[in-house]
């Protein structure tokens, strides 16, 4: 990586700047490519950095594919509340008065999950459940029937955790009350009516054009090309969309908007807008669900905010409403998430003046330090807690089972240093885990119970 291409067009001297901050976070963290967008003023700044893969490379521009993951979810929201106004769904009723065969190991939740639940990571069950189901029109029916096997890990409604299957059922609420199959919808009523010509769900539309594909950094090696690319059609509704930096500042200006297009055709109302970006829930950390979308307070301005991972490709999607501002970052690699935390925050500090406030991090005695180790225990991965030197050590576990339920998992990653910035609350400070924030939840008795990232950890008892 010694020359690394970039390619935008504009005289904002700021995202000049900005633009050779990402590209030593790319040497850094050795991603191989960058598109970043970003809206402010009533201007749009576009650039791509880097090549689309070391194999195979092409320099990255802004209408570069990548996949954008999870921010695809906030499209599925966008539609239900499209539906919502259309008067073919209700966020209180049960999901299953549109879906009668939906069966889940919980009878209660079976009985009495809402799409307002779905829509905000209530579900309760296992969450990151991913199944090759066919690239078949019934790809997402079939997926729904495999939901029953999943453990319901909370009572439905109670606990925030992060649920991917509840997407999928989202999605299939969708084309069961339309009557098509979800990618169609998703055409319909928002690709097409936001110009978002750029972007697509299924690889045969992808591979005739540019686009990159995920890496992780091995050691000894850098960049490698991850393997498979694309994502079960069944995921599609959770996590499948590909769009470049230039589509999505046009999802951007939307969702700033008041629920009408660029072109003046209006799709929602105002107040659906604003409902979708107001708290429903409390989420982790100091985060607020919104509908499909994430809130957080930054420096006292509110950011509604999602992001995505896949198998090697990471991105950031923020909008500050307030400030008429949003910034994409597309990243192809798995250490994109590293880069991309710091691009978003140089820009918002930047453009906006938003920085946040410095942590004071502690670390408590070795006795203390001893009721807070263990395994704590998720479907993709683990967290292992010691204490090493006098002091806190985490590293991941990965389980496999992503991009599909019998998927290999990785090796453990190395030990990062752990310390507390605030009550039973703590961040990683090394790669690959640098930034990860969690929270210990405690049972009704004061005992810790849980280890939260997005993820719900339970907290391994077997060896006490």
């Amino acid at each position: 990586m010694n020359t690394i291409p970039v390619q935008y067009d504009t005289d904002d001297d700021d995202f000049r700047q900005l633009s050779e901050f990402v590209v030593a976070q790319m040497r850094e963290h050795q991603v191989p490519g960058v598109a970043v967008g970003l809206w402010h003023d009533g201007r749009e700044r576009l650039a791509g950095y880097g090549v689309t893969s070391v194999e195979n490379p092409l320099p990255v521009t802004a209408d570069t594919l990548f996949q954008i993951g999870s921010t695809t979810k906030t499209i599925t929201g966008t539609i239900v509340m499209r539906l919502v106004e259309q008067g073919l769904i209700d966020l209180d009723r049960p999901v299953r008065d549109y879906l009668p065969e939906l069966r889940l190991r919980d009878k209660t939740a079976e009985a009495t999950v809402t799409m307002r639940h779905l829509l905000t990571h209530m579900g309760g069950w296992l969450g990151d459940f991913f199944r090759e189901t066919g690239s078949g029109d019934d790809a997402l029916a079939r997926y729904v029937e495999e939901m029953a096997t999943l453990e319901q890990i909370v009572p439905v409604g109670t606990l925030w955790a992060y649920n991917n299957a509840g997407f999928g059922l989202a999605g299939r609420v969708i084309e069961k009350v339309t009557g098509k199959r979800y990618e169609t919808v998703a055409q319909e009523m928002v690709l097409d009516p936001l110009g978002m010509t750029n972007s697509f769900f299924f690889p045969a539309d992808v591979i005739s054009r540019r686009f990159a594909v995920g890496h992780s950094v091995h050691e000894g090696q850098g960049p490698v090309v991850e393997r498979p690319w694309a994502l079960a059609r069944s995921a599609h509704a959770v996590g499948g969309l590909c769009s470049s930096a230039r589509d999505q500042m046009r999802y951007a200006r939307f969702h700033l908007g008041d629920g009408a297009t660029e072109a003046g055709e209006r799709l929602l109302s105002a107040e659906t807008m604003a409902a979708m970006q107001s708290p429903q829930c409390a989420a982790n950390l100091d985060r607020q669900m919104g509908l499909s979308w994430m809130l957080r307070d930054m420096a006292g301005t509110p950011t509604v905010l999602h992001g995505g991972a896949t198998n090697g490709q990471q991105s950031a999607f923020v909008m500050a409403p307030s400030r008429r501002f949003a910034i994409t970052v597309l990243t192809n690699a798995d250490e994109g998430n590293m880069l991309h935390d710091a691009v978003v925050a140089w820009a918002m500090a930047r453009y906006l003046g938003l920085v946040a406030p410095e942590n004071d991090y502690a670390q408590p005695d070795v006795e203390t330090l001893a009721a807070y180790t263990g395994l704590y225990k998720a479907r993709l991965s683990h967290v292992e807690l010691t204490v090493q030197d006098g002091a806190l050590r985490g590293r991941m576990i990965p389980q496999g089972g992503f991009p599909d339920i019998d998927s290999p998992a990785a090796p453990p990653t190395p030990f990062s240093r752990i310390v507390f910035y605030a009550p039973d609350r703590v961040v990683a400070l090394d790669p690959p885990m640098k930034g990860l924030k969690a929270e210990f939840l405690r049972d009704e008795a004061g005992q810790i119970a849980w280890l939260r990232t997005s993820r719900l950890m339970r907290r391994d008892e077997s060896d006490e």
